[in-house]
């Protein structure tokens, strides 16, 4: 930097050409889909960010969807304020009975897991239906409940052209991630539960 160079001023113009390059970027950018979208990986954060588009639907006034296919009747905070405030936005179907190894019962988890993609697919179909969550349907993918190839083959065929359909849980399946417009992996840096410390109310639930 020259030694009476403003920094003030030298800031303000290399803002003024970011701002120039990042405009003539998003002029490009001007095209609309319901979007496909996976959270996965094993840090904490899928459902949470997954809810919190839910909850961006409810504030522009959209219908959406929940259909949770593992977690339980466990009383949740966004399933408690989805279903007391915002019922008539947000239709919420927890569908399992808890992770495989509490129902201990493959039979009836390929059920729950099968009766849980039919109403996500009527769901899907609704046309006042703007967003669908399928919570954990990794999990249930993961463990064959439901074979991959026949949810690829909906959401690829006969998902609506504006409809979008949020998919969470561990171990994305390839086959997912190849046709999603938007994939993030969750990394997990540190972990309360690894220093003996349980799920709390208000961060797990």
């Amino acid at each position: 930097m020259a030694e009476h160079e403003d920094p003030n001023a030298r800031h303000n113009e290399k803002m003024a050409k970011k701002k120039a390059a990042r405009d003539k970027i998003m002029a490009t950018k001007t095209g609309e889909k319901g979007l496909i979208v996976v959270h996965t990986g094993k840090g904490k954060g899928k459902s949470t960010a997954a809810f919190g588009m839910i909850f961006r639907c409810i504030a522009h006034g959209m219908r959406c969807a929940v259909v949770q296919f593992i977690k339980g009747g466990m009383d949740t905070g966004e399933r408690r304020l989805i279903e007391e405030r915002f019922s008539d936005l947000c239709t919420f179907e927890t569908m399992g009975e808890g992770f495989t190894w509490e129902t201990q019962d493959r039979e009836r988890d390929v059920a729950n897991a099968r009766a849980a993609w039919e109403r996500a697919k009527e769901l899907i179909l609704d046309p006042e239906v703007k967003m669908v969550l399928l919570d954990e349907l990794n999990i249930a993918l993961r463990y064959d409940y439901i074979p991959v190839g026949e949810i690829v083959d909906f959401l690829k065929n006969e998902k609506p052209e504006m409809t979008h359909v949020v998919i969470t849980g561990r171990n994305a399946k390839d086959e997912l991630l190849e046709i999603a417009d938007l994939a993030t992996e969750m990394t997990m840096l540190a972990h309360p539960f690894r220093a003996g410390v349980k799920a709390q109310q208000g961060v797990e639930f």
